[in-house]
């Protein structure tokens, strides 16, 4: 399989806003040892690409970066050692790119805390270009029947929010709150919980982001906007949330979520809202027994069993597919909260 030497990535050499992005002309990666390089075809803009263009979180960057970790292509070339993916394989890249493999945590299956963890568009380089170098062992096989643009975004935001509603411990019948469930993690964490058997308070706001989780079964809608949150909650799940995945970038969202609490249940930190602090009243924390528990990302078993619940049918992201050259449009509208669903680059474009 051929492939150039040069290729157009979206880099920003510091940090500040979307301005600060460039279509740039750079070379080709070889794949090293472990490693495999991906014709990336289509990739997902996620609220952590802006992070890390802002520079807002306590984590150092590469720079300069070439940002994006919800990519979905093609195996081009291996590197030496390579033994599970070959040339023609369909593969997605991922936020974790790769792990040591030998720490205690590794060793464990808890990979996500990996001492030595690399992860794409953040620590290296990621998928806002044509040709990325991922790591053969954590890069995820895309079954056949499952187009690219629609795996892209399950890369990031489906197996993150999979994750997350697995070590909420909800069962079925259980009622989850998701604050935030109109946008790109929140949609699939709606649909991944309904395939769980899970009850869905949808907290949002807009007519828009209402139709898309109404869309998606979702039992309840509550309007931050509009309604009393706390107490809406509260009333039409008998008593709180037995668990609560924060997905949404307000850092009243914490605040809210440890009052609509059901005793005894677990709050979920996913979204990391730049300087936010969890704002919970220690005393009811205490007395209703309440669990806090941060979830960033998935294992690779959770990457498997995300694109399981794909390939059967049972999720189905909403994206909206624009031009690579869209990027620095994409990052406008993320950070006015203007994008229902999730936005997916085309990188032939």
């Amino acid at each position: 399989m051929t492939f150039p030497d040069k290729q157009t990535a979206a880099v920003f050499h510091k940090h500040g806003g979307p301005e600060n992005v460039k279509f740039e002309e750079v070379p080709v990666g070889e794949p090293g040892e472990d490693q495999v390089l991906v014709n990336i075809k289509y990739t997902g803009v996620c609220h952590t690409d802006l992070h890390a263009l802002q520079g807002d979180w306590p984590l150092d960057v590469k720079l300069p970066l070439i940002g994006g970790h919800e990519g979905a292509g093609v195996v081009v070339k291996v590197g030496r050692g390579v033994n599970r993916l070959k040339i023609g394989d369909r593969v997605g890249v991922k936020w974790m790119n790769s792990s040591c493999g030998n720490c205690e945590y590794c060793m464990k299956g808890d990979e996500t805390i990996c001492p030595q963890i690399q992860l794409s568009g953040y620590t290296v380089d990621g998928t806002f270009q044509h040709y990325a170098i991922a790591n053969a062992t954590h890069a995820t096989l895309i079954p056949e029947s499952v187009p690219l643009e629609v795996a892209a975004p399950v890369m990031c935001a489906g197996i993150t929010v999979y994750r997350a509603l697995k070590e909420s411990g909800v069962g079925p019948g259980q009622w989850v709150c998701i604050p935030g469930a109109g946008g790109g993690l929140g949609h699939l964490a709606v649909q991944y919980a309904k395939a769980m058997a899970m009850r869905v308070v949808a907290i949002d706001s807009g007519e828009d982001k209402k139709e898309l989780v109404s869309s998606f079964n979702a039992d309840v809608f509550v309007d931050f906007k509009t309604d009393d949150v706390v107490e809406v909650v509260k009333e039409k799940t008998g008593g709180g949330a037995h668990g609560t995945l924060v997905l949404s970038t307000s850092p009243k969202s914490y605040e809210q979520a440890a009052s609509f609490a059901r005793p005894g249940s677990t709050m979920i930190t996913v979204a990391m809202p730049a300087g936010a602090k969890l704002g919970a009243d220690i005393f009811w924390l205490t007395v209703k027994q309440l669990k806090v528990c941060g979830s960033h990302v998935g294992s690779r078993l959770d990457s498997v069993e995300a694109m399981d619940y794909l390939a059967r049918g049972l999720v189905k992201p909403f994206y909206k597919v624009q031009p690579f050259s869209t990027l620095p449009e994409v990052y406008n509208l993320m950070h006015e909260g203007k994008i229902a669903g999730r936005i997916v680059l085309d990188l032939s474009k």
